[in-house]
């Protein structure tokens, strides 16, 4: 008799187990409904129109002739991706464009060893040609981006709750998938649009909660009913958090559910087949590589 009712327990405790982990097939998918709309452009310090009048001519020239499509087909279409190589050591005589990116928002920057691919990467290198000058990449914190390029600098909370202190005035170009707004518009300028772009939701393979909305409103009215004891994971400083979390100046309301941060859109997503988010919210670009990526490593 114990037999059989330890038998029973265990059972019940591997329901419970499958029903409190994520992913059960190792696998994830987007939901293929635009949350937002936005616009992708590169930003340089308030007040230095040489440079944003170069980058603003330099796009341009490279839509009119083709090479601004032919980059993108690289990362959306069957092109094959150009490793970026950036100087050893950043110098402040001028001779180099220096690009403040985050290397982890594939397909726009990434690392792969020590060399940089991605849409922004293979732009800023062309730049860099252009303007005759050494290419600089300067990969750190999302966070930490816009404040390294205006001319002011700030400070920003990391993820173990520790301030941290960005010099201003360091970098010359933020490239790092920038949603343009009014709040960025303060401390940076921007160039001209060169993508539109939006956040997605991303869920375990196996999960149907969303298979029958048709709009942004059908996905955000069952996102409204997830409480505090369910948690969403989104790349930290990015828009997909703002959205979660709710942000006056940015005018997204947020939602009930625990919204929470980690450094890279792919340790998130990662999260939700550990078991310790639900969702994640993320721009549709890396939303879809980051599961591509994902579901071939679990294939």
């Amino acid at each position: 008799m114990k037999k059989i009712a330890s038998l029973f327990l265990a059972a019940i405790l591997l329901v419970a187990c499958f029903a409190s982990c994520g992913s059960q097939t190792g696998k994830v998918k987007v939901i293929d409904i635009a949350l937002t709309e936005e616009e992708y452009a590169f930003a340089v310090e308030k007040g230095n129109t040489e440079l944003l009048n170069q980058l603003n001519t330099f796009m341009k020239e490279i839509k009119d002739n083709g090479k601004f499509d032919e980059i993108i087909n690289k990362y959306f279409g069957d092109g094959t991706p150009t490793a970026v190589t950036s100087a050893k050591e950043m110098k402040t005589d001028g001779s180099q464009l220096i690009v403040a990116t985050n290397a982890a928002f594939e397909p726009f920057e990434y690392k792969v060893g020590e060399n940089y691919y991605g849409v922004d990467m293979e732009i800023m290198a062309l730049f860099a040609e252009y303007l005759g000058k050494e290419l600089y990449i300067n990969n750190m914190e999302f966070d930490a981006v816009c404040l390294a390029v205006s001319a002011a600098g700030g400070t920003y909370t990391d993820e173990s709750g520790k301030e941290v202190t960005v010099a201003g005035g360091t970098c010359d170009v933020a490239a790092a998938g920038l949603t343009v707004n009014d709040v960025r518009k303060q401390i940076l300028d921007f160039t001209d649009s060169y993508y539109n772009a939006s956040q997605m939701l991303i869920v375990a393979a196996d999960d149907t909660t969303f298979d029958s909305c048709k709009t942004a409103a059908d996905v955000e009215a069952i996102l409204k009913t997830l409480g505090s004891d369910v948690a969403v994971g989104v790349q930290s400083g990015t828009t997909g958090q703002k959205y979660c979390k709710g942000d006056a100046e940015w005018e997204f309301d947020g939602f009930g559910f625990t919204t929470t941060s980690y450094n890279t859109g792919a340790l998130a997503v990662q999260n939700i087949i550990n078991g310790n988010v639900k969702y994640v919210v993320i721009d549709e670009g890396p939303a879809k590589a980051i599961v591509a990526k994902i579901n071939d490593a679990n294939a």
